[in-house]
């Protein structure tokens, strides 16, 4: 009987080991290629303030915490790169490694090729994924930002940033290309395919709001409610609302994105809302906004001649894995009772 017990918790440790080396494993190996002085550039403790820290500037605008990929050999760039592969989708990753390029492009069309730097993207960890169950990462630079915070194996991605200048690429060997263009297009759809009176509701604003509202704020609440409830949309514009959801939450793992729409329609679909604000034909500032019980969705093209991008996925309770955070602690104080 001994034995049988013996044999069954071998098991369930190896499995549960071998669970966790599976959510870990891409995350150590690269920190395990890191030299000394590169790890102390790197890692970080869980509650550091760099974590809450943020921006879609240009590194030379805005300064990051962590390693930039200027500063690390061939070897470990593929290992940050399939770090990244195996924590987003492959939406998610290749639309971060397109963002990544534009700064090539910008360069080019610029002249200043200290400016726009592709290598000028930042990798920081918070805890040790070795050791921690409750730990996170980030990876920042130039019109991306992504946060993750990892509790046994559970992971949050929030807040998620994805920006584009150009985001219709107008010469050069790339002409013709377009990056977040299905986030512009499904929300082009949706505001032109709304009635008169549906368009007095959807329209909150004549003209657009030159950034995100929310910019870089380190915690957001639902902002003023604006536009139109998702109840009062027919069953094809419904769609399409759900359509351009979610094409935000695709960037996250396939099991994560269904779970969180799964969720969203069964706790939240009548709290949805669209808004609106500028011009409806591409070419004009434009900027809407999609909010819930749970989360908002910012969007605005304005800048540079509305050919410039900005969009966000914020959590009002789970930035920065701040509901793992206090499930963590509510757990742990818990099992200290």
């Amino acid at each position: 009987m001994k034995n049988f017990l013996f044999i069954n918790l071998f098991v369930m440790v190896t499995y549960f080991s071998a669970s966790q080396s599976s959510q870990i494993s891409p995350a150590f190996e690269f920190l395990n290629s890191l030299n000394k002085e590169q790890k102390s550039k790197t890692q970080y403790k869980f509650n550091h303030d760099s974590k809450y820290i943020w921006h879609y500037l240009p590194a030379a605008s805005f300064s990051r915490s962590g390693i930039s990929l200027t500063e690390l050999n061939n070897v470990q760039k593929e290992l940050l790169f399939n770090l990244l592969r195996n924590s987003l989708s492959e939406t998610g990753y290749a639309k971060t490694r397109q963002i990544i390029s534009l700064e090539k492009v910008l360069a080019d069309l610029s002249g200043n090729y200290d400016y726009r730097d592709p290598e000028k993207y930042y990798i920081a960890f918070y805890g040790n994924p070795a050791i921690d169950s409750l730990w996170a990462w980030s990876f920042q630079g130039h019109h991306i930002s992504l946060n993750f915070t990892i509790l046994n194996g559970k992971t949050s991605i929030a807040p998620r940033f994805f920006g584009a200048n150009p985001a219709t690429v107008k010469e050069g060997s790339r002409k013709g290309e377009r990056t977040l263009a299905a986030e512009e297009d499904l929300g082009f759809e949706l505001i032109n395919s709304c009635s008169e009176v549906q368009n007095k509701k959807a329209i909150f604003q004549i003209n657009s709001y030159f950034d995100i509202v929310t910019t870089n704020s380190a915690e957001v609440s639902p902002l003023q409610p604006v536009g139109i409830k998702m109840k009062e949309l027919n069953d094809s514009q419904q769609k399409i609302l759900l359509l351009l959801i979610d094409e935000y939450l695709a960037t996250m793992p396939v099991d994560l994105a269904n779970a969180r729409m799964k969720k969203l329609k069964s706790e939240e679909i009548n709290e949805i809302s669209f808004g609106w604000a500028g011009g409806t034909k591409p070419g004009v500032g434009h900027y809407y906004r999609i909010q819930g019980k749970t989360f908002l969705i910012e969007f605005d093209n304005t800048q540079n001649n509305a050919n410039h991008i900005h969009s966000v996925w914020r959590d009002f309770d789970g930035d920065f894995g701040r509901d793992l955070i206090r499930e963590h602690y509510q757990s742990s104080e818990h099992q200290h009772h």
